[in-house]
């Protein structure tokens, strides 16, 4: 499905219309992902639950997110970017929109990461985790606190 915005920009949740070329090179020198293998990002979109992309009037990918769920009660959204020259408009709010609130995932809960972006994220009903949450890191080894 497309949803247009201004500018001629639109969104699309269309798997086969994401540039993966484009979100690697994005995505592999962001601070979350920097050096992830271009095989593994693909494997990352094509495993995705849903994507969403956000294109120019040309059709050049300018954003992406991805998100991974069970379908029923809780996902994950991962992999939020703009690029630089189409932030500033709103793009940003409206790519989590669209992801969080259309589609089949719309009734699940939703988790994030961010370390810059709550102020964002506040707009679409999103807080701060509470004393409940926890996480387990990649190898699982326990520390002593």
């Amino acid at each position: 499905m497309q949803i247009p915005l201004d500018g001629g920009f639109f969104l699309d949740d269309d798997r086969d219309r994401v540039d993966r070329e484009a979100v690697h090179a994005f995505l592999t020198k962001s601070y979350w992902a920097a050096g992830r293998d271009r095989g593994i990002m693909d494997e990352l979109i094509a495993s995705a639950t849903r994507v969403v992309g956000l294109y120019d009037g040309d059709g050049r990918q300018m954003g992406f997110a991805r998100a991974v769920s069970d379908r029923h009660v809780i996902s994950y959204l991962a992999d939020v970017y703009v690029l630089e020259e189409a932030r500033g408009r709103g793009f940003g709010l409206e790519l989590a929109r669209f992801m969080i609130e259309g589609g089949e995932l719309a009734s699940t809960s939703w988790l994030l990461r961010t370390h810059n972006m709550h102020d964002l994220y506040a707009k679409l009903g999103f807080v701060e985790s509470d004393a409940r949450t926890m996480q387990r890191r990649p190898g699982g080894v326990a520390e002593n606190r």
